[in-house]
Order: structure tokens, then C-alpha cells, then sequence
């Protein structure tokens, strides 16, 4: 099979067991654990008690969060947030995954009884008070905590992320009376705390909720989309024979200032028993600064990084290629990522470009 075909094969399996949610069920729209397992245990953890998302099964967040914001919050995702919107999924499953969520609820769990109308307060005390007991977690602006959440980018002392309240897909789906709740409620096991208990009045609460719901939303391209429209592989012809390519690349890869890590035999790398074959070379390297800005933002980016150039020569041509990190970083769902992904990708492809040229 070409290197190229067996390349896209590789980011094709990692799309799908990345975006599981993209294949279509095979199971009764009644089963909600098996609906569950499929499209959300991943991050959410089997038992809803969070992960990479945020715990589902926690009473306080059960309490606040009404059908309506489940549903919302399923069909529109959080847009650079790692939760994907699943908008392949029929009405029935949505409601079948919200009654099988709705099922951790401890017996006796009642929802706060607030008015669902629009919630009335000052924007400008409610943004004073933002600054004191909400912008160290969730950001000035609303941004919320860096990263994905996956353990490494998280601090150890949190359980969960800090969520960005200037999503727009979180104010599409809360209303104001499940922010008011969430205030006055708290998240028992996670730092948020309840404010009535910090000795706020339900008047600076609701000055706090039409603050939030002030918030612009952010806009941010459909990765979905994206990736759709990115290939995945970067590839460049060469003029040149392939010690000659060889020799260029390492010199581009030099001039952009990344680590030359090693060069070797293409077959090598999947066994050292291998002969070796001047066909296929790989060459690894490495920007480590980027490397740790990435990681911090969500390990799984060791899936595409360090980088690695490959190079094939079929009928006396060669040509160099690539794993497009903007395809990849699509995947996760980060804005932060998908950031550092288009400045890596401009680098290798001016390293392809510099050695090919």
C-alpha cells in the first residue's frame, strides 16, 4: 500500500475513535447506557464522574441543569471547548441519553425553584463583583481555564476545568435561572463554591447573572468544518534525488530553528530487524517550546508531534510529506490548539517548501 494511502488511513482512525460520535448507533434508541458509553463516557467517564468533560453525575450541577440545557448542550457542543455538538443524533436519542443522565441523580434531588423568566440586576455591579469572586478561574473576559482539561493541562488541585462562560454554545444553552441556581447552588466537589454561602445576596447574584449573560459570545469556525476542509497530509514534489532532498531538509528543518532528532530507514521504525530501504526515510524533529505550549493545552497531541517528515521515491521521483497539524488539531476541539496548530503548520510547510524549492 503507497505511504501516502497508509497515512490517511492512520488520521481517518484517529478521527473515528476521536469523533465517535460521528458513527451512527446500532442499538435501540431505548438503551441508554449503551447511547451513553458510546458518545460520551470517553470524556465524561462511565459513571459521569468527569474526565476530560466536566462530572455529569454531580447533584448540585443535576439540580441546575433542566432538560432543556441537557438538550442545548448536546445539540450545539461548546465551539473550541472540546465538547463536540451532536447534531447526528435523532430527537429520541437526545432524550434517551438526557433520562439516562437524569438517572444519577441521588433519590430525593429536587431542582431550585426560580422564576424561568429574565433575570433583573445592574450589568456594572455585577461586573465588580465578577472580579472579585469569578475571574481568577474563569477567565476576565469568560474565557474559562486553559486547555482541554485533560490531566496533564489541568492543575492537580482541580477536578474540573474552569468552563468558559462566553461560549457560545453554554449561553445559547443555559437560561438565566440555570446560572442563578449555579450560583446559588454551587458544585459541591468542584471549587465552585456557593455564593449565597460567601455571604452574597440573591440581588448581587442576579447583578452577577445579567453580567455573564452580557458576555459577547465568541465566535469560532465549526472544527468540524475545518477539518473537512483540510487535508491531511502536507506534501511537497522534489527535484532533487533523495540523498539531495535529504540533505535540503535537514538544512530548512535547521533554518526554523527546530531539533534534528533523528533520520533512518522508513521500515526501521517499525522494527530494528528491518532492512533498511533508501525509498522510504523518515526524519524526526522537534520545536520542544512548542511541544510544551501544546502539551499543556492537551497531551494528546503526541498523536501528530514531535514532527516527522517522510520521504518516498516512487519511479525516480521523491517527494516529502507530512502530517497536517491543523487537520489533527481540529479534532480536539480547542481554540487555544487549533492557534499553535496554524503556526506549526505554516512551519513545515515553509521546511517542505525551503527543501523542495
Amino acid at each position: 500500500m503507497p505511504l501516502i494511502q497508509r497515512l490517511h488511513r492512520f488520521i481517518a482512525a484517529c478521527v473515528v475513535c476521536t469523533l465517535g460520535s460521528a458513527a451512527p448507533a446500532a442499538w435501540a434508541t431505548d438503551d441508554g447506557a449503551k447511547l451513553y458509553a458510546h458518545h460520551c463516557a470517553a470524556c465524561h467517564g462511565s459513571r459521569g464522574t468527569g474526565g476530560v468533560g466536566v462530572p455529569l453525575a454531580l447533584p448540585d450541577f443535576l439540580a441546575a441543569a433542566d432538560d432543556n440545557f441537557l438538550r442545548k448542550t448536546i445539540r450545539l457542543g461548546r465551539p473550541g471547548r472540546v465538547m463536540p455538538a451532536f447534531r447526528q443524533l435523532s430527537d429520541a436519542e437526545v432524550d434517551t441519553l438526557i433520562r439516562y443522565i437524569r438517572g444519577w441523580a441521588p433519590t430525593g434531588t429536587s431542582k431550585a425553584a426560580i422564576e424561568k423568566s429574565s433575570i433583573k440586576g445592574n450589568v456594572e455591579r455585577g461586573g465588580k463583583l465578577y472580579a472579585r469572586y469569578c475571574a481568577a478561574c474563569h477567565g476576565a473576559h469568560g474565557e474559562g481555564g486553559h486547555g482541554t482539561g485533560v490531566t496533564f493541562s489541568r492543575p492537580r488541585d482541580l477536578p474540573v476545568l474552569a468552563p468558559a462562560l462566553n461560549n457560545p454554545g453554554l449561553l445559547a444553552a443555559a437560561s438565566d435561572a440555570t446560572i442563578k441556581t449555579t450560583l446559588m447552588r454551587g458544585r459541591r466537589g468542584t471549587p465552585m463554591p456557593s455564593f449565597l454561602k460567601l455571604g452574597l445576596k440573591e440581588q448581587d447574584i442576579d447583578d452577577l447573572v445579567v453580567y455573564v449573560r452580557a458576555f459577547k459570545p465568541e465566535t469560532l469556525p465549526d472544527p468540524v468544518q475545518s477539518m473537512a476542509d483540510e487535508p491531511p497530509v502536507i506534501e511537497r514534489a522534489s527535484p532533487y534525488d533523495m540523498d539531495k532532498t535529504v540533505e535540503r531538509l535537514k538544512e530548512a528543518i535547521g533554518a526554523a530553528n527546530m531539533r534534528l532528532i533523528r533520520t533512518e530507514s522508513f521500515d526501521r521504525t517499525f522494527s530494528e530487524d528491518s532492512r533498511e530501504n533508501k525509498r522510504h526515510v523518515v526524519v524526526d524533529s522537534c520545536d520542544f517550546d512548542f511541544l510544551n505550549q501544546a502539551l499543556k493545552i492537551d497531551p494528546r497531541v503526541g498523536l501528530f508531534l514531535p514532527c516527522r517528515f517522510t520521504l518516498s521515491e516512487r519511479d525516480g521521483k521523491v517527494s516529502v510529506s507530512t502530517i497536517n497539524p491543523k487537520r489533527l488539531s481540529a479534532i480536539f476541539n480547542n481554540s487555544e490548539l487549533n492557534q499553535l496548530c496554524d503556526k506549526m503548520h505554516k512551519v513545515y510547510v515553509d521546511i517542505l517548501e525551503e527543501a523542495t524549492f
